[in-house]
């Protein structure tokens, strides 16, 4: 059983790209490498700036090769509640932003000719509660009535169709959600910030910063000091104590995914028929697929705990007995991967970007990083670029932190995670 990334093991292999020397000064310097730094470094470079980016380990190594590689539709945060706290017109606005970047990730992978097995494959967003079924109408309603999104409801009777389980009493049907091969998006938008002229430092971190007096930052970096007339923090859950501002702002939570042994074509049909991906509806839930080579990869987040060799092994285990419960007939399958990772989410559990003491971020994607953090990417190319408009995020601000000293480390969320269990068995 490999503890790596099933999307990084099975993706094609990264050039080496540590070791090279930095330059003096840059337009742009992006910190972090995965899909937020890749897309903003591409859409900067396209515009013409000189971009370096430094990346403290390899490109894809957090969260975005550590995920479900799910490209879904739908914000943060219910349909209900948007409007809610935002009001109709915003929340709508936020809303297309979610819808248009699954069309961002699409055209990229088009317009560059990423190989990553993209498909609108569909969503499925399940009840595991007979009683929880009439609120998948109502928000089918909503989102028809408030966000001109088309969903379809799916009884228990017809969700037999898309899953070889009954353990679920119905589902919530988006049909334009896709799924994709997140290790080969991030190979092939690495190498496609390349082509556009950016510079990429592996294994090369960002330790410092320092505002100049006359404009731009100082960043140090482990091999090397480069000036820069614009940087962007593009780190979520990934952000160290060289930004602590940013850590305040931030929970971090693992998350932690199996793969079986390949199954073959007929055995994966007989589990997901036409190839949808799947979220469970639950505080605590849990999100399966299929992977291209036909094996059924299970996440969720198992244990509120940190990623590590041994805490992976542990959720492993409680994953594999959540999979079985809900597919009994893979109780004798091999589990060929484990692995976790962190996720970032934020106080209010939506996503924020903009400037903050002349430093660019975008970050807290809280699980629907794959689409967002590309599409944010491409935002914040339009933001540096004196096109404040561009960013969806705009006015939202990060909430007042609720924990006294908090610093980074969540040291309350084994509580919070024993709290939501209790209510998903009791509600």
């Amino acid at each position: 059983m490999k503890q790596i990334p099933y999307w990084l093991d099975t993706a094609p292999a990264l050039p080496d790209r540590s070791g090279k020397d930095l330059p003096d000064e840059a337009d742009v310097v992006v910190i972090g490498g995965g899909l937020t730094g890749l897309s903003t470094a591409y859409h900067t470079a396209r515009k013409g700036a000189r971009v370096v980016l430094v990346e403290k380990d390899k490109v894809g190594s957090g969260a975005s090769g550590r995920n479900g590689s799910m490209c879904t539709q739908g914000i943060t945060i219910s349909p209900a509640e948007a409007r809610k706290r935002y009001g109709q017109e915003r929340a709508l606005e936020l809303y297309n932003a979610f819808r248009e970047a699954v069309d961002v990730v699409e055209d990229l992978t088009l317009k560059e000719q990423i190989d990553c097995d993209f498909n609108r494959s569909g969503r499925l967003g399940a009840v595991c509660k007979p009683g929880h079924f009439e609120g998948l109408r109502a928000k089918q309603r909503d989102l028809a009535d408030n966000f001109g999104h088309e969903t379809i409801v799916l009884s228990k009777s017809e969700l037999r169709a898309e899953l070889g389980t009954d353990y679920y009493h119905g589902a919530l049907l988006d049909p334009l959600s896709a799924g994709l091969h997140v290790g080969k998006f991030v190979v092939g938008l690495a190498d496609a910030a390349e082509r556009a002229g950016a510079e990429i430092h592996e294994r090369n971190a960002a330790t410092g910063l320092t505002r100049l007096p006359g404009g731009g930052f100082l960043v140090e970096t482990l091999h090397g000091t480069i000036r820069a007339k614009q940087v962007m923090a593009a780190t979520d859950a990934y952000t160290d104590k060289s930004m602590p501002w940013f850590r305040k702002r931030l929970i971090n939570v693992g998350s932690f995914i199996i793969v079986t042994e390949p199954l073959g074509e007929a055995r994966a049909k007989e589990l997901i028929p036409n190839g949808r991906l799947l979220v469970a509806h639950k505080n605590v839930g849990h999100y399966v697929r299929l992977t291209p080579d036909n094996r059924l990869a299970f996440g969720g987040r198992a244990r509120f705990a940190p990623s590590n060799p041994a805490s992976d092994i542990k959720s492993g285990d409680i994953l594999k007995r959540e999979m079985t419960e809900i597919f009994p007939q893979l109780a004798g399958v091999r589990i060929d991967y484990v692995w976790g990772g962190m996720v970032g989410f934020s106080w209010d559990r939506v996503p924020h970007a903009g400037e903050v003491n002349g430093l660019y971020y975008s970050m807290g994607y809280c699980g629907h990083g794959v689409q967002m953090a590309t599409y944010m990417g491409r935002a914040v190319a339009e933001m540096m670029d004196g096109r404040p408009e561009a960013n969806p995020l705009r006015g939202l601000g990060f909430p007042k932190v609720p924990v006294p000293f908090y610093n980074g480390t969540a040291w309350f969320l084994p509580f919070g995670g024993a709290y939501y269990k209790a209510k998903d068995k009791l509600l």
